[in-house]
């Protein structure tokens, strides 16, 4: 996100404030249990100083948009409750690392590679991987817990009419992502690439479910309802956050086949050796030529790909139109969920952020 969006009215800081409050009363109630514990605490620190702070900007500023005030208690409740998104997605992410069995995050080790190192370098007994994969699963679910105690908290500020809502949208939220997330494992299980039309309802079935509702659509929506919004308008942003939520991981997945390294902090074609099974990759399947869809048939999914295969793919997805298609796509959603988030009723200054940060959220190179 574009810095001005996201630190507008002190936003960044005071989310990051309360995220390191956080992980700092957490630290002190692990220490109990040994300073060998606080390495969980040091590497969520690591995951956590990163990253856009997007799901915490869409739910303050629809907040704000649905006539929550700049200061006071409210205030607070709605910046907490984007510190607990915060939260959850880490969790989210420890997880998913874990299941890609990606090697960086953000321009770091992922978690479990990094207590891999730990392992290793320790000259500790049994299998480093398999040290690493436990710490970092058990790391995220340490981060689900936080976020839980971290919405809680923010809770508490508002009014008990208002919570239960709230809360429940968030509690949705996360059902929504964890069988987002099986549908995803699943689907690299399954087989692909007979019927491409089928294998990109299945990616779009994915990606609704993993990514686009606790990307945008929760967010705005539990930043409404922590604003007292009326139904009517409950609603008018949630129909806006689907589609929205939909190009913003269209757009993930462009730039991680297509991003470069030095900004997305993830190494070329990634994505490519994951062999992940995208929309974009679905329309290459479904556009290449012959030639084009063995290449893809057969590499897409190699983890050793070098840099020269990573181009040869590249250049098959947009020979096939892959890429203008998936494009196309992006600029039609954003268009509806920005044509939808103007006619929404919403109140400035929250209306004309809201309406930039759905234009960054998809013109992003990262």
């Amino acid at each position: 996100m574009p810095a001005p969006l996201v630190d507008l009215e002190n936003l960044r800081p005071d989310v990051d404030a309360a995220v390191r409050r956080h992980l700092d009363a957490l630290a002190g109630e692990i220490t109990g249990h040994g300073d060998a514990a606080r390495a969980l605490t040091d590497q969520a620190a690591v995951l956590l100083s990163g990253g856009k702070r997007l799901r915490a900007a869409f739910a303050y500023w629809s907040y704000r948009a649905h006539g929550g005030p700049a200061t006071g208690p409210r205030r607070e409740a709605a910046v907490r409750a984007g510190a607990a998104l915060e939260l959850f997605q880490a969790a989210a992410l420890l997880h998913d690392d874990v299941m890609d069995n990606s090697d960086t995050r953000r321009g770091h080790p992922t978690a479990h590679r990094a207590f891999e190192a730990r392992h290793a370098d320790g000259g500790w007994a049994g299998d480093a991987g398999h040290f690493g994969v436990s710490a970092a699963i058990l790391l995220g679910d340490l981060c689900l817990v936080a976020c839980q105690r971290e919405l809680s908290e923010a809770l508490e500020l508002v009014d008990p009419g208002v919570a239960p809502a709230a809360r429940a949208e968030f509690d949705r939220m996360q059902t929504e992502v964890i069988v987002g997330q099986y549908l995803d494992v699943l689907v690299q299980a399954e087989p692909w690439g007979k019927d491409p039309a089928a294998d990109e309802e299945r990616a779009r079935s994915v990606l609704r479910a993993k990514s686009a509702s606790y990307s945008v659509q929760k967010p705005l929506v539990v930043g409404a309802l922590l604003a007292g919004a009326p139904p009517a308008q409950v609603q008018a942003v949630r129909a806006a956050g689907l589609p929205l939520g939909e190009a913003f991981q269209l757009r993930d997945d462009v730039l991680g086949v297509f991003g470069d390294p030095g900004v997305t902090g993830k190494p070329a074609g990634d994505d490519l050796r994951e062999g992940k099974r995208t929309v974009l990759m679905a329309r290459a399947m479904a556009g290449a030529d012959g030639a084009q869809r063995r290449l893809l048939s057969e590499r897409l999914g190699d983890p050793d790909l070098d840099d020269a295969a990573v181009e040869a793919l590249r250049a098959a997805v947009v020979d096939s139109g892959a890429l203008a298609d998936v494009e196309a796509l992006i600029a039609d959603l954003a268009g509806r969920a920005t044509s939808a988030l103007e006619s929404a009723g919403l109140q400035e200054p929250g209306r004309d952020v809201l309406l930039g940060l759905a234009r960054a959220a998809v013109d992003r190179a990262a």
